[in-house]
């Protein structure tokens, strides 16, 4: 495992940032700084990076939201009135430090993050085929109803998925509709 820093998100960070979505996803799903920027500036935002040695490595792009609620892709992240989810937007690893436990760092830290601040779910759209591991994270799906959230989710492309977990210390998932 490597020897790494996990702390906020800072737009000091943005270089490295872009470097690692460009290198994760390519040109075609990178979000600039110029909206990275704006999430920073968001109340809600508790965004993370891991670096080791000044370089970014990784980052997970986060912030207090509510059950069901989709940020599009490029979107702001907006603050609501009462939140209960911890909405995870992004998290990338760059290839260079995959397989390192990277990942596992900065999902344990959000879940400090969320236990702190009393959220008792986590949300995320899964992309690119990676619903069975967050499935592995404890993520089930979660049918989105409301119009407005599903074409909020369509921007993501048509295997896009709305998931949410329970993070164990309130109430249980099985609750929730």
């Amino acid at each position: 495992m490597i020897d790494g820093t996990v702390r906020p998100l800072r737009l000091g960070d943005l270089p490295g940032l872009l470097r690692v979505q460009r290198a994760c996803y390519g040109e075609a799903y990178v979000e600039g700084a110029d909206v990275f920027s704006r999430r920073i500036a968001s109340a809600a935002h508790c965004s993370l990076v891991l670096e080791t040695e000044g370089v970014v490595c990784a980052y997970l792009a986060a912030y207090r939201s509510c059950i069901g609620k989709v940020t599009p892709l490029h979107g702001d992240f907006g603050v609501v009135s009462a939140p209960d989810t911890l909405y995870l937007h992004d998290m990338a690893v760059h290839p260079e430090y995959v397989g390192q436990g990277l990942a596992h760092l900065l999902l344990q830290r959000m879940r400090e993050i969320a236990r702190d601040a009393q959220l008792p779910y986590s949300g995320l759209v899964s992309v690119q085929g990676s619903q069975s591991y967050w499935a592995r994270q404890g993520y089930v799906l979660h049918p989105l109803t409301d119009l407005q959230q599903q074409q909020c989710l369509a921007s993501y492309g048509d295997d896009a998925v709305y998931m949410l977990a329970g993070l164990g210390f309130t109430t249980p998932l099985a609750s929730i509709s």
